[in-house]
């Protein structure tokens, strides 16, 4: 199936776009599915089981409030983020659960949310939805959420439909080698090229007007991490860093202030702190490609629109169409789930996306380009996935800030060269996938190794 930019970039809530946006809109469908098959009147009861990394770490990432949230009828994209908290309680006083907005239903946590030490075999991300009605079970459906918001049903895998209506995108692409052969062949840069491929659905307008209300998002989310201070929710009594930091680098620009002259780099550091603070209370977000290592791409776009005079709306198109590219390569090819291969699969494609999109608007060749995602993944294999708490706060939100700057260390070194280098880019994705392959559960998304259980609480 071909992946679209807005497939990998899209407006959502945190803390996680696999636990939280994923879920939400698997329980979403289910509710439309309910109505549209007109069973949603004869529900008297809904039964939500998740299994594998959903169970082990769902609490911490929201994923049960997600469910009840999306059998509600709400959708990540559209729900007001301080709106959940007052429906959840509400929901947990009355013990009454409006199906779809409209049906209510007896909703009793303890019996209805069941969070099973089991996996199902597709994907450890999985989650049944089962309906009762007077006689008994109704209607179920299992989903699996893949990594980025993506969510697949079981039906899907058991009897695929046929892909009669696919679009046939001009410049189709499976590997970094495909990518490069056909730029080179056709004479266009890599968002040149994504750029053919997304107006196979949509109008070059459509697509501008489109990444650039999710550069809005960003911004906004940006400017929200900012501003907010206190403590995050979830019992570590992590504090929030962003908006001290940004008072004290303003303070840097007053003459009579001694103090260091700081980088760039600590502005980079900023950005991605104040995003992935902002995902961890909950707020709106984009994914990119996932909510746990949302903070990467913005921090560095976010770095060069801020330090280059000339920038502009056309590199804020084109930093996003590039950064997409690398993107599909991962994920058609390896995985963005954290919990399927780790934080590599996280943090690393969101390291090399953001490589990319800045090579691309500093005029790197798309050698070149491919160079800098390449280090920059490659930098990044192994990578475990061990939220403190089942939380994505510790060390999930550093670790944004670590590859952005990371990120932009890979683009630095791949400018310097012509684009020549000794491991390609397909080669390091497929290492992703058989390191995660090889990857222990207790590494991958569950909080049963690493960090998640060097952390004693006093």
């Amino acid at each position: 199936m071909a992946i679209s930019v807005f497939d990998l970039f899209k407006i959502g809530i945190g803390p996680s776009s696999s636990h939280t946006v994923g879920p939400m809109r698997a329980a979403a469908t289910f509710a439309g599915v309910l109505r549209e098959r007109g069973l949603l009147n004869r529900v008297t009861r809904v039964e939500v089981r998740l299994y594998g990394s959903l169970s082990a770490t769902g609490v911490g990432h929201a994923t049960d409030r997600a469910c009840l949230l999306g059998l509600m009828g709400q959708w990540p994209d559209r729900i007001d983020p301080q709106s959940i908290e007052s429906r959840i309680d509400q929901l947990m006083q009355e013990h009454c659960l409006i199906l779809d907005g409209s049906h209510p239903v007896d909703f009793q946590y303890a019996r209805d949310m069941r969070l099973l030490d089991e996996d199902l075999a597709y994907h450890p991300n999985a989650m049944t939805l089962e309906s009762f009605d007077s006689q008994g079970s109704q209607f179920s459906q299992t989903y699996y959420s893949i990594g980025g918001g993506f969510i697949v049903e079981q039906a899907e895998l058991d009897a695929p439909a046929a892909d009669a209506g696919e679009v046939k995108l001009p410049y189709a692409f499976s590997s970094g080698a495909e990518l490069l052969a056909l730029c080179k062949q056709h004479g266009l840069s890599v968002s040149q090229l994504m750029m053919a491929n997304e107006c196979a659905w949509r109008t070059e307008a459509d697509v501008r007007a489109g990444l650039l209300k999710i550069w809005t998002a960003m911004g906004e989310c940006v400017a929200n991490g900012l501003r907010n201070e206190g403590v995050l929710p979830g019992g570590l009594q992590v504090k929030r860093r962003a908006a001290k930091l940004h008072r004290s680098l303003q303070e840097l620009g007053k003459p009579n202030v001694i103090g260091s002259t700081l980088s760039a780099m600590e502005w980079v550091n900023l950005f991605a702190l104040a995003v992935n603070e902002e995902n961890a209370a909950g707020g709106r977000m984009v994914t990119a490609p996932t909510n746990g290592a949302a903070g990467i791409i913005p921090a560095v776009l976010h770095y060069y629109m801020k330090f280059n005079p000339t920038a502009c709306d056309d590199d804020v198109v084109a930093f996003l169409l590039a950064a997409a590219a690398v993107g599909i390569l991962c994920k058609t090819n390896a995985s963005i789930s954290g919990a399927e291969v780790g934080c590599q699969g996280e943090v690393g494609s969101a390291c090399a996306m953001a490589a990319a999109g800045l090579a691309e608007v500093l005029g790197a060749t798309p050698p070149q380009l491919e160079n800098a995602a390449e280090i920059a993944l490659e930098h990044n294999l192994g990578l475990t996935c061990d939220p403190v708490g089942g939380l994505v706060q510790v060390p999930c939100i550093e670790r944004n800030a670590i590859a952005a700057v990371k990120a932009i260390n890979a683009v630095q070194m791949a400018l310097r060269g012509d684009g020549e280098h000794f491991i390609s880019l397909d080669r390091v994705i497929r290492t992703l996938r058989d390191t995660g392959a090889d990857m222990h559960a207790n590494y991958k998304e569950t909080s049963r190794g690493g960090l998640a259980v060097a952390f004693v609480e006093c």
